[in-house]
């Protein structure tokens, strides 16, 4: 377990006069599709004992985890959202499959902030609760399958154009949900860690608490600027009061271009924040939708 990750943030000393926090999954790296489809959901449907409805089970996990506005969510809030979504569908009703009650699972997300195994296996001693504990070798069974399966994926063109062009003028940090084991992994394979202060994963609290504790207040707010894939990362940038640029879902190199070519100069040059921002995020609104087409 990682000790006070929010000091090491805050102790994260400002070199220039920009902060840029990057999102991993699906925003440097083209893993989304891989990790929750070949390594999620197998894990999901063996572990909760869903074979009877897998079809629905691995439908609404993907909704949940790759095609919604939940997108990018923290894997056990994205579990019990996906539980949610199962009890209500009438074909799970109908095949009398048993979902599990998750209750234990939810009481913890609401009292820990940083929302990974090592913190789930402290609560699971203490507690030894029968679904914590099988949440928690479902995690682990998860992570051991990323670590087999996930390799030799590079980031998307112009991710590595990008990390030069703002190298000299910005600090960087990395913003994920993902185990720093998994992110640290991942970005020294491509051998582009050197470009970040620090890889900050789920260990480190939410993605908001990633901005707050390592940005606001060095920097001024229009010199903060989060990039992601997924609506948690524009709420991240919003919360905090910062501005955000979108990787559009299914859109990735298109975006990484755009960013190269004209949106970080606009962060540089201050005329990023107002109408050019504004008409990036209604575009970024268009990709994910709230509810699952079965729901209507």
């Amino acid at each position: 377990m990682i000790e006070n990750p929010h000091k090491i943030l805050e102790d994260i000393k400002k070199e220039k006069d920009y902060f840029i926090g990057i999102d991993s999954d699906g925003c440097v790296f083209d893993t989304m599709e891989i990790k929750q489809k070949e390594c999620f959901c197998p894990q999901f449907i063996k572990h909760y004992g869903l074979q009877r409805v897998s079809k629905y089970a691995r439908e609404t996990w993907e909704f949940v985890n790759l095609y919604s506005k939940t997108r990018g969510v923290n894997r056990f809030k994205a579990l019990l959202r996906t539980m949610e979504l199962l009890q209500e569908r009438k074909e799970v009703k109908l095949r009398n499959a048993n979902i599990l009650d998750m209750t234990s699972v939810i009481e913890w997300t609401k009292k820990e902030s940083k929302l990974g195994n090592p913190t789930l296996e402290k609560y699971a001693i203490e507690t030894n609760d029968p679904i914590i504990n099988l949440t928690l070798k479902w995690s682990k069974e998860v992570n051991q399958n990323i670590e087999e399966l996930v390799f030799d994926i590079p980031p998307f063109p112009y991710v590595k154009e990008s990390l030069v062009k703002i190298f000299d003028k910005a600090d960087l940090l990395v913003v994920s949900q993902t185990p720093v084991e998994a992110l640290t992994r991942e970005w020294e394979e491509h051998k582009i860690e050197h470009f970040v202060k620090l890889i900050a994963g789920q260990e480190y609290g939410t993605k908001a608490e990633h901005l707050k504790f390592a940005a606001k207040g060095k920097y001024a707010d229009d010199k903060i600027l989060m990039i992601g894939d997924a609506p948690g990362d524009l709420s991240a940038a919003k919360s905090n009061g910062v501005l955000f640029y979108p990787i559009n879902p299914g859109h990735e190199d298109d975006s990484w271009k755009r960013f190269y070519d004209e949106a970080v100069d606009k962060f540089f040059a201050g005329t990023y924040n107002g109408e050019y921002e504004e008409n990036l995020l209604k575009e970024f609104e268009t990709y994910l939708p709230e509810n699952p087409k079965w729901s209507n």
